[in-house]
């Protein structure tokens, strides 16, 4: 008997390759007809393009773009997608689908498709093998949907919300009986077809121009998972939609995914975060790294691409940079990883820094959005209003995070009123284009890094781009000015953390207004405002870097002045303790307290003599220091500040210790700690170091050599453990260098070298040369046998009374 397929106004005689609408034969081509017959023998199952290929043309190989384009003809001549009819849906990535409702007679015994029944057969893609690090999510998504019945999951491009998404189908496919449905909004143009194209995908062919009402009758009692899959380019039909659905069909559950939310009744709102990927730590393990899912994702599709690749320690710093370069988004992860069979891991992190990296190529079978950043960015770019991309174009300008004072200072302007800007950044933060991080009571924005890249790329004009960067390095300007006398009194790292994300807009100001583009004149003032800001952070290389280049933009415009007199200050003091040249730092200091004097106040003069009294301790010349020293004290008693009187108890107490005098060096080293209590603001703006832990190193070694060795080791320990709660790198290697001596000579050698290891390896990470200089002449390095210890401890006892001067 001849096989009948019966479908909608159709019949399908497959025996005599003929289809019938209301009995008039149809016109196919004999490709779409073997199309037609696959796809309609197999309803409601997906169907490869790699199936249909072998199928239709056995013997030839053919690109995909021919398929497409007999699909195109078949869906035309029968309708597909007119008046609510619906045939043939494509999954991206997978295949083709018969999607209405069939019965079959003939050939055997006369079966009806359960599609046509009521009751569908579930319709989600294949389960992953292994999806990384999102295994909390799919349980706290499975949880939270069969409680609310109602989610949508919001994350950026790339995120992987379709793939959680579909986990979550998976999990929950018994709970609801095998009834869960996968609906990909992805592909459709038209936000009126939302309707129909879910009722296709559930087998119902509604001819109604209200294909919702019939919808929403067929859900009514049915217990049913919708996924709406890509929701955010039909947002408002997709909302409307799952909002109806969610009212009229109580059994009914509904998971949508979307850049944006869907901002309806019932919905509520998971924002599925970027893969967890490792710090920005240099002590960092392979083991560690190792345990972030980000640098799984990377490992396992470097090594699935072909890479030969093994974690060892210094490869594991480079697979932990990539993935903070990629915000642990999984696509740029991928696609990145796919890299490195090609080029190197070292060559492909070096390659992340050119905008070439958005147009690397990711699977064959991914949706178009997806097949590269640069599709998916241009994906979410096209949702955008004008103005958002306006706006989005101009917080690129921002490293790194930002607050809401500094993007309206970039975005806002004469013609744009606050009001807009704000609600800009609201729709941006919604549709994933900007990322929020709490900070206290306030919040901080970015832009991910791929996000920041595909935005710097477009074309404006020099004229916009001038005047971006100008308002960006105004408004840091006026943020140091405003906040510089904060950082001092930021006691800990996770204090200071809070102004980095500044720091790094700081620095982008500096390169712009160096540049040459840019403008000398607010370079200089921002060096100034800086400097005491990365003296205070111990960021020394960077200090020397931006006053130099300062001064020489001073001296080009041959003007000097309190300008100058602060950056060679800075200058000098970072050269003291990253170089070590002598006469360098020596110029340096000297020409700014001769600007002191001739411009400065009594403030800026002890700003100057601070440092200059230090190096002159550096360089084993204590009368000319202790003299700097009293005029530093006479020079406080005028202003009678905490902060400056403390700096200068603290240089006397040191000045009078070398010189020997230690009665007179005790009292004054214990005044400098009465007057400075830990809470108060410290001098790390002044020497690059806290005087007051200083002074306290130096009171240890003046007990000690007073007769009084528990107490010297019990203010060394107290001194270093200061030290770290400050978390300042200069300051904790000053009270280690200076602890070690006493540690030696009460004779506790294994403590000695315990903080000898932990001194070098500071210095080491912050550039701190002198602290570095006796390190190579240690036999056999840091550690040694115990026989050993006591001859080692004595050398470097002896070394380092020699050249305490020199580690201050």
């Amino acid at each position: 008997m001849t096989e009948e397929i019966a479908f909608g106004p159709f019949t399908l005689i497959v025996d005599e390759r003929l289809l019938l609408r209301q009995g008039a034969p149809v016109d196919l081509g004999a490709r779409a007809f073997d199309i037609l017959t696959a796809l309609a023998t197999r309803p409601n199952e997906v169907v490869t393009k790699a199936d249909l290929l072998a199928r239709v043309w056995p013997d030839v190989t053919v690109e995909e773009g021919s398929l497409r384009f007999h699909i195109a003809n078949l869906r035309k001549a029968m309708g597909d997608g007119k008046d609510g009819a619906r045939y043939i849906t494509t999954l991206a990535g997978r295949g083709y689908c018969f999607v209405a409702p069939v019965s079959r007679s003939g050939g055997r015994e006369d079966v009806q498709s359960e599609v046509a029944t009521g009751y569908p057969h579930a319709n989600l893609p294949s389960r992953l093998t292994r999806i990384v690090g999102r295994t909390d999510d799919t349980a706290s998504l499975s949880a939270q949907l069969t409680a609310t019945r109602f989610v949508t999951i919001v994350g950026v491009g790339g995120v992987g919300k379709t793939t959680v998404a579909v986990a979550v189908g998976h999990a929950l496919i018994e709970t609801f009986a095998g009834a869960a449905h996968l609906v990909d909004l992805g592909a459709l143009s038209d936000p009126n077809l939302v309707a129909t194209t879910v009722a296709s995908m559930l087998g119902l062919s509604l001819e109604s121009d209200d294909a919702v009402s019939g919808l929403l009758a067929y859900l009514a009692s049915r217990r049913i998972l919708l996924i709406l899959d890509t929701c955010e380019h039909v947002i408002d039909a997709a909302a409307e939609l799952a909002a109806r659905i969610f009212a009229a069909a109580p059994e009914a559950h509904i998971l949508a995914t979307s850049r944006e939310p869907l901002n309806v009744e019932g919905e509520h709102v998971y924002r599925l975060a970027p893969l967890a990927y490792p710090p920005d730590d240099p002590a960092i393990t392979a083991a560690i790294v190792q345990g972030f899912p980000a640098a799984q994702l990377f490992m396992e599709r470097a090594v699935a691409s072909g890479a030969r690749l093994d974690l060892d320690e210094a490869n594991a710093m480079v697979v932990a940079g990539i993935c903070r370069k990629l915000d642990g988004v999984p696509l740029a992860i991928e696609l990145a990883a796919g890299r490195v069979a090609s080029f190197g891991l070292q060559e492909t992190a070096a390659l992340l820094d050119e905008r070439l990296t958005l147009l690397w190529p990711g699977q064959r079978m991914a949706p178009l959005r997806q097949k590269t950043l640069q599709a998916t960015l241009d994906w979410s770019y096209g949702l955008l209003s004008e103005f958002e991309r306006l706006a989005l174009r101009r917080l690129a300008v921002f490293v790194g995070h930002f607050s809401v004072e500094a993007a309206l200072a970039v975005v806002a302007g004469p013609d744009i009123d606050k009001a807009l800007v704000f609600s800009a950044i609201d729709s941006l933060v919604g549709k994933s284009m900007v990322a929020t991080r709490p900070t206290g009571a306030t919040m901080r924005y970015r832009l991910l890094d791929t996000t920041r890249a595909y935005a710097l790329q477009i074309d404006i004009d020099d004229t916009e781009v001038t005047d971006l960067a100008a308002r960006h390095a105004a408004h840091y300007l006026r943020w140091l000015e405003e906040t510089g006398a904060e950082w001092p009194t930021l006691s800990s790292a996770a204090q200071r953390s809070q102004h980095l994300a500044g720091l790094a807009n700081v620095r982008a100001a500096l390169e712009w207004c160096f540049g040459p583009t840019g403008n000398t004149k607010s370079g200089i003032r921002l060096a100034v405002a800086a400097a005491p800001v990365l003296l205070s952070m111990s960021l020394l290389t960077e200090c020397h870097r931006w006053t130099a280049r300062a001064i020489e933009a001073l001296h080009d415009a041959g003007s000097a002045g309190r300008e100058e007199m602060h950056l060679q200050a800075a200058l000098g003091v970072s050269l003291m303790f990253t170089r070590g040249g002598r006469d360098a730092a020596r110029e340096a200091l000297n020409i700014s307290f001769v600007l002191a004097e001739e411009h400065g106040n009594t403030l800026d003069q002890i700003q100057v003599l601070g440092p200059l009294q230090m190096f002159y301790l550096r360089t084993g010349e204590f009368k000319t220091a202790l003299t700097y020293a009293e005029r530093c004290s006479d020079l406080a008693g005028i202003l009678g500040d905490s902060v400056s009187t403390t700096l200068a108890h603290s240089l006397m107490g040191i000045s009078l210790h070398l010189s020997g005098e230690l009665g007179r060096a005790q009292t004054a080293l214990e005044a400098a700690l009465r007057c400075g209590p830990r809470a108060d603001r410290t001098t790390t703006d002044y020497l690059g170091f806290d005087g007051r832990l200083l002074a306290g190193a130096i009171l240890a070694r003046t007990l000690w050599l007073r007769g009084h060795p528990d107490r010297a080791v019990e203010r060394a320990l107290l001194t270093i453990e200061d030290a770290e709660t400050l978390d300042h790198p200069l300051t904790l290697s000053i009270a280690l260098v200076w602890a070690v001596s006493v540690f030696l000579w009460v004779g506790d050698l294994a403590r000695a070298e315990e903080h000898i290891d932990r001194l070098f390896a500071r210095a080491t990470l912050h550039s701190l040369g002198p602290y570095l200089a006796g390190r190579a002449r240690l036999p056999g390095g840091t550690r040694h046998p115990a026989r050993r210890r006591r001859r080692w401890g004595q050398e470097f006892a002896t070394r380092s009374h020699r050249a305490s001067h020199c580690t201050l």
